[in-house]
Formats: C-alpha cells, sequence, structure tokens
C-alpha cells in the first residue's frame, strides 16, 4: 500500500498543479471581462414629462470632438467668448440632458484664443447655451454635406448616395461635428425643364428634345421614325412634362 501511495502522490500532485493554472487563467479572464464592462460607455435614456432624458456615467472627452491639434490661427481673438466659433473653444459636453432643451455647458477658449465676456474683462472659462441634440440631428440648413455627381436623381425609386456633412463653425452640438449620413441624389448639370419641353412640344417629332436632354440613340429613333408617327411625340411631351425623362447624367432640372 505504501509503495502505491508513494507512486500515486507525485501524479495527484501535478493534477493539482494543472488545476490551480486553470483556475488562475480563469479568474484572470473573469476579471477582464468586468473591468471590461464597466469601461463600456452606457448611454440611457429616460423619459420624463419634459421630454426624453439622456443620461450618460461616463462624460465624454472634449479631445474627441475637437481635435487638440486643430489649427486656431483663423479663432478671432478679443471677441466675445459665446461667440467664438465652434472650433476654437473647448467644451465640456455631457449626455445628462433633456433633448431639445437649451442646457449649460462648460467651455473655455483654446491655447493661443483670448475672449471677453459680458463685463470686458478676459476670460478663461465661460458658461455656453446648447440646445441638447446630436450633430447628426440638428436641421440641414445648419450642416453642410458633399454633394455626389455619380448618381441618378431622376430614377422611381429616388436613389441616396453616402455623404460626408460638417456642422457649421457658428453652430453648437453634441458629438462629432463631421458625420456620415445617407441623402437622395440632388445635383443638376444644366438642362432646363422649360427649354426641354417647348423643344419636346415644337420639335419633338425629329427628336430635339431627346438630342437636347443627351439621349442620342432615342434622339435618332424619333428622327428616323418621324416622333414614332407622332404617338412618340405625343408620350415623351407628357413624360417630360411630368418630370419622368430627364437628363441622360441622371441630374435634375433646373
Amino acid at each position: 500500500m505504501a509503495t502505491v501511495c508513494q507512486i500515486w502522490r507525485p501524479d495527484r500532485g501535478r493534477c493539482l498543479k494543472s488545476y490551480g493554472i486553470i483556475a488562475v487563467l480563469f479568474m484572470d479572464l473573469m476579471l477582464q471581462c468586468v473591468n471590461g464592462s464597466l469601461s463600456t460607455t452606457n448611454v440611457e435614456t429616460h423619459y420624463t414629462r419634459d421630454g426624453p432624458f439622456i443620461t450618460s456615467p461616463v462624460v465624454p472627452d472634449a479631445a474627441s470632438v475637437f481635435p487638440a491639434d486643430e489649427d486656431t490661427s483663423k479663432c478671432p481673438s478679443g471677441g466675445l467668448c459665446h461667440r467664438l466659433p465652434a472650433h476654437c473653444i473647448q467644451c465640456d459636453y455631457h449626455l445628462k440632458c433633456t433633448y431639445g432643451k437649451p442646457t449649460l455647458f462648460a467651455c473655455r477658449p483654446k491655447k493661443g484664443v483670448h475672449c471677453i465676456g459680458e463685463s470686458g474683462q478676459q476670460q478663461a472659462n465661460f458658461s455656453l447655451n446648447i440646445t441638447c441634440q446630436f450633430c447628426w440631428q440638428l436641421d440641414p440648413s445648419q450642416y453642410r454635406c458633399t454633394n455626389s455627381t455619380n448618381c441618378m436623381t431622376v430614377s422611381c425609386p429616388r436613389k441616396r448616395y453616402n455623404a460626408t456633412c460638417d456642422v457649421l463653425d457658428h453652430v453648437h452640438c453634441l458629438g462629432k461635428r463631421r458625420f456620415p449620413k445617407r441623402l437622395f441624389c440632388n445635383w443638376t448639370g444644366g438642362y432646363k425643364w422649360s427649354t426641354a419641353l417647348a423643344l419636346s412640344i415644337t420639335l419633338g417629332g425629329f427628336g430635339a428634345d431627346r438630342f437636347y436632354l443627351g439621349q442620342w440613340r432615342e434622339g435618332l429613333g424619333k428622327l428616323f421614325s418621324f416622333g414614332g408617327l407622332g404617338i412618340w411625340t405625343l408620350i415623351d411631351v407628357l413624360l417630360i412634362g411630368v418630370g419622368y425623362v430627364g437628363p441622360v447624367d441622371g441630374s435634375l432640372y433646373i
């Protein structure tokens, strides 16, 4: 019996050692998961009588909204602090505000920018009244987006394109000031609807309307068929009149 115990004790020790290593690794993995869940920013929206109330346990870093290395050489100095452009100041934005309601945020001018308060004295910190909403929720008149000339505007259903939008300098909002957005194709190549309709009514039998819109094959077809014996001409007058037939490049009429 003693011999058997001497043989199995080393194996049993190695097994316990292996179990111990596995237990330590499992505890380390659990700690990493707990730390990751605690470090994650959770945004919750509560609804009150005054409207939706956005809360977050973590305050977003101002550097994530306005990059620290952004050029401030074009920022005005010596003016009122609350009139500085958004890229010239840094604000401690938080999400503990009611959506759509004005909220005071603590702000300060960026390095190298000087501003004064209502009393005429230079201020290093000031409060700014900003509407509680994210930048992508602004009215379209408050930001500018890239325009695509590679999509068809005259189509059914209307097509969209991926645009990059930038908030205007004097507009303040929460979140990133540059954001992507899906917009309807909306550009023009300079073709006039009135000209196309006039050509369709007067010279549509010779394909002048189709030639004007850049549709050469249809124009030749109308020319050699005398406007489809008049039937094609009448149809084109109707289609151009309602805007169904447009320029070949897919742009809008002007």
